[in-house]
């Protein structure tokens, strides 16, 4: 039983809402107790740690027990607070798009990195992100590569206003392009064959099999940015296929991939369509996550 409402400290509140969040079998329970209570008290965590005393007035108590009770539903906390982080920039984030994830930062940091170091110095690189969703990919590829101009697609509509959203946020919108429509086709007769340095794209790679397994959570996002397909590849092999009219010389695609994936795409982009040269780069676990084809 919590405390009367108007002496419930920080501490105490967050004590019973890792209680709360433990017993209903949430794994992340004290750290989601306090990133909502930081969210509902507008505090960092080094303040909330130095001030375990500070007491919740009833407006917050009750804001808390709110946000609380949208996670004992499974929602994920970054649909709750309405933001995610993501290459250290914070992103607007909502249950239109796919929560940018820790490991997608091993394909923008690689995509960053090539492209530092292309031979293409004397006029801006043209970089396309596929399926955007959040613009996460776009908007950091345009903040970390002053001079690039990225394109963003993306088939849905909503999905493109949170991205538009978080590109003026990050003030790069005069550099990224936003584009509705089916994975690479927007890209059609705008005058790009042969003109993009860079192709990237976090597909949709969740095979069936996968998708039945996903943690609630996961669940609650869109089954658009997860599901693709039977063994979870017809996204990449269609990105892969599309990509190569759009590719300057030298240029390349940057996929991520799921468990199991990268080595079967790298044969695909190498010996199906003939790209020149393919490798594929581990992420922090070891896992084979981001395949390069050029």
């Amino acid at each position: 039983m919590a405390e009367p409402i108007g002496i419930v400290t920080a501490r105490d509140a967050l004590s019973a809402a890792t209680r709360r969040l433990g017993e209903a079998g949430i794994p992340s329970a004290r750290l989601d107790a306090e990133v909502l209570l930081m969210h509902v008290l507008g505090i960092k965590r080094e303040h909330l740690y130095a001030h375990p005393e500070r007491r919740l007035d009833f407006s917050e108590y009750e804001r808390y027990q709110a946000v609380l009770e949208r996670r004992l539903t499974r929602l994920p906390v970054a649909y709750i607070t309405g933001k995610k982080e993501f290459m250290s920039l914070e992103f607007i984030v909502d249950e239109h798009v796919l929560i940018p994830r820790p490991e997608t930062e091993i394909l923008v940091e690689e995509v960053t990195s090539r492209l530092k170091i292309s031979p293409h110095k004397a006029r801006p690189a043209i970089v396309a992100d596929i399926g955007t969703g959040s613009g996460a990919i776009a908007v950091s590829i345009a903040w970390f590569l002053k001079t690039v101009k990225v394109i963003a697609t993306d088939i849905s509509a909503d999905a493109l206003t949170i991205a538009r959203q978080n590109s003026e946020k990050h003030q790069v919108d005069h550099r990224v392009e936003f584009l509705q429509g089916d994975l690479v086709s927007p890209l059609a007769g705008r005058g790009l064959e042969h003109k993009l340095a860079a192709i990237v794209s976090n597909p949709p790679y969740l095979s069936r099999r996968a998708m039945a397994v996903v943690p609630p959570e996961v669940a609650k996002e869109p089954k658009s940015a997860l599901f693709g397909g039977e063994q979870g590849l017809d996204f990449s092999f269609t990105i892969l296929e599309d990509s190569r009219r759009y590719l300057t010389p030298g240029g390349f695609v940057a996929l991520e991939a799921g468990y199991g994936q990268a080595k079967i795409l790298a044969e695909f982009a190498k010996d199906v369509l003939g790209y020149d040269e393919v490798g594929i780069v581990l992420d922090l676990a070891g896992i084979e996550r981001v395949v390069i084809a050029s």
